[in-house]
């Protein structure tokens, strides 16, 4: 049993017959290091729902960055009040904060059995059997074993690289959390049988070319400008055209006067001649 997780032993079972069908005593005869990767890009198929909900969650994250900004800067000294505030943004525009680690979180259970299935190798794998990938490296031993350490570099920069692409919307500190984290996680990762870091390699490769993808297909949802504090409101064009600067310099138009009544000229009358 698996760290006492039944689902986990059932998980490592359906592993262990899908890498003896991709293997080279199954259906499809890959070798073992092969049938990993392969073994990579079926599950990261099955994901793609996942991975579709984290790229629609990480567009409106990125459209409405700036309003949660002012959420939490008019409630920084109050991050209960903040939280609060941020729980009902979220609601109000149907946004999923947690689903863009939902891939991430659906391939743990992966690891973990996959892990469990390569150090009981010994149940699917057959005396004699080839075990190299790419005639380098053992995927039972240790990633510290041969030409182990320059597949943990592929990984430093697999795993950086697909960060950069899932933290695009995050602050500042947690992005640079991020990219620390792949290095901080090399001296346990090296521990690991070789082949789960190739499956870690592979799956960081699908996500980088997932996210250039997205970057071509998905352009960058545009941003409402916003207006400075110290920005004069522009004034409504008044109602016979004229701009605002025309107006000031004519002055008030004159009110008209009451027009005078027609002044009466008397005629002379024509003397009658005598």
């Amino acid at each position: 049993m698996i760290l006492g997780f039944p689902v986990l032993d059932q998980l490592e079972v359906v592993l262990r017959h899908v890498l003896k069908w991709l293997g080279p005593h199954g259906t499809i005869g890959l070798p073992w290091a092969w049938a990993i990767v392969a073994l990579t890009v079926i599950v990261r198929i099955l994901i793609v729902p996942l991975a579709v909900k984290q790229i629609h969650s990480m567009q409106a994250l990125q459209r409405f960055a700036p309003q949660m900004k002012e959420i939490q800067q008019k409630y920084k000294t109050d991050k209960a009040k903040q939280n609060e505030e941020l729980m009902k943004f979220y609601k109000e525009h149907k946004i999923n904060p947690a689903a863009s680690c939902l891939p991430l979180i659906a391939q743990l259970p992966v690891f973990f059995s996959l892990y469990f299935v390569l150090r009981h190798q010994g149940t699917f794998v057959l005396k004699g059997d080839n075990l190299n990938w790419l005639g380098l490296i053992n995927i039972t031993q240790h990633a510290t074993v041969g030409w182990g350490p320059l597949l943990i570099v592929i990984y430093v920069a697999s795993q950086l690289s697909s960060s950069y692409f899932m933290s695009t919307t995050v602050d500042k500190n947690q992005r640079v959390l991020l990219m620390v984290l792949p290095v901080l996680f090399v001296p346990f990762i090296i521990r690991f049988p070789t082949g789960l870091v190739l499956y870690w390699v592979t799956t960081n490769l699908w996500t980088v070319g997932q996210g250039l993808i997205t970057r071509r297909l998905m352009p960058k949802p545009a941003v409402p400008a916003r207006r400075s504090s110290r920005t004069a409101p522009r004034d409504t064009p008044p109602a016979d055209g004229k701009s605002g600067a025309d107006a000031k310099t004519a002055g008030p138009e004159p009110t008209p006067s009451p027009q005078a009544a027609p002044r009466r000229v008397k005629r002379k009358k024509k003397r009658a001649r005598r």
